[in-house]
């Protein structure tokens, strides 16, 4: 397992739409296990594959519970309204009020291929929806509430 470098606002790739994981193989393990690794250093709760120059649909989390890994996820499932300070990794310094929803219900695959479902409220649903929008190009900076 390494390090990778966490790419910074303004650069191109962090814009771009990832694509779809077809096959789970040994580097998609290994991106998931250098991805945590990254995160942790950085005392960050998320990072999405484009934050380390990958446009592949990859997310890991962890807010304190324990690591989650997501193999191309998506929402299924919203509830409420949840205002809150947010920050990002690849926007060092900085940080802005974003409206999210309360609870998420995402659907992904595991390392193992498996489909799951978790559920979150609050700092999970954040944390799920800041990281997936990463994956289609887009920054919490664009939806801080001025």
């Amino acid at each position: 397992m390494a390090l990778r470098q966490i790419v910074k606002i303004g650069e191109p790739v962090l814009r771009k739409k990832s694509k779809v994981v077809k096959e789970i193989n040994d580097r998609i393990i290994e991106l998931l296990d250098d991805m945590a690794d990254t995160m942790y250093e950085a005392d960050g709760v998320g990072l999405a594959a484009p934050q380390v120059g990958i446009l592949k649909r990859v997310v890991v989390i962890d807010i304190g519970d324990g690591l989650i890994e997501l193999i191309n996820p998506e929402i299924i499932e919203t509830e409420g309204e949840y205002l809150d300070n947010e920050g990002c990794l690849s926007v060092p310094g900085e940080c802005g009020d974003v409206l999210r929803p309360y609870r998420v219900k995402v659907r992904a695959q595991n390392r193992f291929g498996e489909t799951v479902e978790i559920e979150g409220e609050e700092l999970l649903a954040r944390a799920f929806c800041h990281e997936i929008d990463h994956l289609d190009g887009i920054l919490y900076v664009d939806k801080v509430i001025k």
